[in-house]
């Protein structure tokens, strides 16, 4: 639980419980979870339940996520989930700074390099423009598209799915 990657900016670690407060401003904010699988969170109670739930899900070999930090506030998280789905978030303040691409750039290369992975995959709502974007810079190409794939508060969305395939390496199988 002590693996921490470092950026030219920011800090990527694992969640603790005394992140709740940071996380809730990020989770219950309705313009950051626009895109994201669940509403906004209503209470701080809520926050802390994802905590622990990311804390068990990291502890069980089925995610490998990090919060996100620039000059020691938390600013996000970025990381992987279901061995190699990619999954991103972070307070509107972030946002437009690069510092989404240079914690996903981190993830990604984790990913490849510890985790061992040929792909890592991603899914985003066609409305959330500015993530196809950085996925589409970062290399991810559209696999597929569905249909009203997600049910949040009420409000159906469809999903892209993308992948990005492990880059050649000139070592690999040696």
């Amino acid at each position: 639980m002590k693996t921490i990657l470092r950026t030219e900016r920011l800090l990527l670690r694992r969640a603790r419980a005394e992140d709740a407060p940071a996380m809730h401003a990020i989770l219950s904010d309705p313009v950051a979870m626009r895109y994201w699988s669940s509403p906004p969170h209503t209470d701080l109670a809520e926050s802390q339940a994802w905590i622990a739930g990311t804390t068990a899900a990291i502890e069980a070999g089925h995610s490998d996520d990090f919060l996100v930090e620039r000059d020691g506030t938390v600013i996000g998280k970025a990381g992987l989930w279901n061995g190699n789905e990619l999954g991103f978030l972070f307070a509107p303040s972030a946002w437009g700074n690069g510092y989404a691409r240079e914690a996903v750039m981190a993830v990604i290369a984790r990913g490849f390099t510890t985790s061992g992975h040929d792909e890592i995959r991603a899914e985003a709502d066609p409305r959330n423009e500015a993530c196809l974007r950085l996925l589409s810079r970062l290399g991810f190409h559209e696999t597929g598209r569905a249909m009203r794939t997600w049910c949040i508060g009420g409000e159906w969305s469809d999903s892209v799915y993308l992948a990005l395939p492990r880059p050649f390496s000139a070592t690999a199988g040696s």
